[in-house]
């Protein structure tokens, strides 16, 4: 779907002076909901253009921390900074309409008894019927309805409300567009493939996002940056390759993608002995050597090689498609995971040989 370049005229200052100011700043904020702490000491920061998502397990607060932003909750202390401007802090919070940013619902909260134009131009009351007219236009073959501007909410299929929802979000023209789960109501190849619309109708229009998702895929294919959230705490926030590779905390280490930890010795302050093997590393760790440690083994760290002395045997295997992810057991009793090309196809109870192929060492000190 070709797509309209962003204007960078209606903006003031050159573009990458633009782009580098900062959009919003979370500042240490706590938020609580019967009496608990939902949100506890969270920052954050992001520029203009950046598109980051809120990724964690459900009751970790991501979707509090994102209505506290739009303003819909309110802090108990730190705050919330829009362009500069404060706007929750403690005996203080700016209306959400007055913040001037969109929202787009997990259940997209389109009026039932408005058609899709409608439902776009509702934030418009300011506009002449003609602009409302243009400006509806534009989004609806930008979002690929432009067919369907009479349609009800109930005459479209989920993926059509959603692209409904996020025109009427991109109808005010805002500087940053919160989401909360909004594909989490499609089903799998629908939710991968709007999501990559979405994220690029976002980026030729030159708007930040938060997405808030419980989907490490889904945040992974979209964020430039992914917060992990846990007890209402940001533990990392960083770039998805990041994420992956280099953890800072176990909590991290075990929330993202799929693995085993190896008890091991540190040998030096990069290198570990464990039961299958010296694992040398990328990265120094400042602790004591000989230190117990805990050793992070991704199923990419574990290749296929015919002529390695080293056996496991297959007691699982889970087909990705492209790709068959193996749970081996090998002699030292412990089990790690390997990631094979689908066209190697092994059977439960054999054995297969391989060897540690470890290019990011990730270990935490054993308690």
């Amino acid at each position: 779907m070709a797509l309209p370049r962003y204007d960078f005229h209606s903006r003031a200052g050159s573009w990458p002076e633009y782009f580098m100011t900062t959009l919003l700043k979370v500042q240490d904020i706590t938020c609580h909901f019967d009496g608990n702490h939902v949100i506890e000491g969270l920052s954050l920061h992001m520029n203009r253009g950046d598109l980051c998502c809120l990724l964690g397990p459900s009751g970790c607060g991501k979707t509090t921390a994102l209505r506290a932003i739009a303003g819909f909750e309110s802090v108990v202390s730190g705050e919330i900074q829009l362009r500069g401007e404060v706007v929750s802090k403690a005996g203080y919070s700016l209306a959400p309409n007055k913040r001037r940013l969109g929202m787009v619902f997990q259940d997209y909260a389109l009026f039932p008894h408005m058609n899709v134009r409608a439902n776009i131009c509702f934030g418009l009351n300011k506009k002449s019927h003609k602009e409302k007219k243009k400006i509806s236009e534009e989004l609806l073959e930008l979002v690929g309805l432009g067919h369907l501007p009479g349609r009800y909410p109930h005459e479209l299929s989920g993926g059509q409300q959603q692209r409904v929802a996020l025109a009427r979000a991109l109808a005010t023209e805002p500087d940053l567009i919160l989401m909360d789960e909004p594909f989490s109501n499609l089903d799998v190849e629908l939710r991968e493939r709007l999501g990559l619309e979405v994220r690029e109708i976002f980026r030729q229009k030159s708007i930040a996002t938060i997405l808030v998702t419980h989907d490490q895929h889904e945040a992974f294919a979209l964020g430039d940056m992914v917060g992990i959230m846990n007890e209402g705490r940001i533990m990392q926030w960083d770039t998805p390759y990041n994420l992956y590779h280099e953890p800072m905390n176990r909590f991290v280490a075990d929330f993202i993608g799929q693995g085993v930890f190896l008890n091991g010795k540190l040998l030096s302050h990069d290198t570990v002995e464990t039961a299958i093997g010296k694992i040398k590393g990328n990265r120094a760790y400042q602790l004591p050597v000989g230190s117990a440690v805990e050793v992070l083994v991704r199923p990419d760290d574990v290749v296929s090689d015919h002529d390695s002395p080293l056996v496991g045997k297959i007691i699982n295997k889970a087909f990705k498609g492209a790709e068959t992810v193996y749970t081996l057991k090998l002699p030292t009793g412990d089990t790690v995971l390997s990631l094979f090309p689908s066209h190697h196809d092994h059977s439960v109870g054999d054995d297969v040989r391989i060897r540690l192929a470890v290019q990011h060492l990730v270990l935490f000190q054993k308690n």
